[in-house]
């Protein structure tokens, strides 16, 4: 099996760290330094959000290598698609799919993707969910059955000042005005 390989970067020193050990422990990739990054078939990018610097960077990136590139990014705005094609990305990724890093590595590096469009709108449908808990999600799931803070409480074994901190914290994290825009932010995203 041939390795593809692949280079990083990412906007703090921790996360390139974090990235490159992610990509070495993969067999099929082969990480080359930042130095040779011009020999490689796919650069992976890991940003927060696609800035001035992020921008700065991928442009100098594909200026220095017709290399695919897989960005991996907690929120893409959609006015940047454009842009993102200009600069040879092919992949974009959440920050919370390092499970699908490797496979989106080896689709960059074959040329076989689906529109970046889809993988934008993928992105912040995977934001908006992400934005609930788990246990937001069971006590919101619970809250759309009509069920009150002591049955919510008892069904999930928490103490009825939990669910209410629960609540609150989320409603005020989301800024939702109270229960029902809470579930309805919930069914909005698709969670319950």
């Amino acid at each position: 099996m041939d390795q593809v390989r692949v280079a990083a970067w990412a906007s703090d020193p921790i996360a390139l760290t974090g990235l490159t050990n992610h990509l070495k422990s993969r067999p099929e990739l082969l990480v080359v330094p930042r130095a040779r990054r011009a020999e490689a078939a796919v650069l992976v990018f890991a940003v927060g959000q696609v800035d001035r610097e992020a921008i700065a960077a991928l442009r100098a990136a594909s200026a220095e290598s017709p290399a695919a590139i897989v960005l991996v990014a907690g929120h893409v705005d959609p006015g940047h698609l454009g842009l993102l094609a200009d600069c040879h990305v092919s992949v974009v990724l959440p920050r919370t799919a390092l499970d699908r890093l490797t496979d989106s590595v080896l689709a960059a590096a074959r040329g076989r993707t689906t529109s970046l469009r889809d993988q934008v709108d993928a992105l912040a449908h995977e934001g908006t969910t992400a934005a609930l808990t788990p246990r937001e999600v069971d006590v919101l799931r619970l809250m759309a059955e009509g069920w009150d803070t002591a049955e919510i409480a008892g069904k999930l074994c928490y103490s009825e000042r939990t669910v209410k901190n629960v609540i609150y914290a989320m409603t005020n994290r989301l800024n939702l005005r109270n229960r029902p825009h809470a579930v309805a932010y919930a069914v909005r995203a698709g969670v319950i």
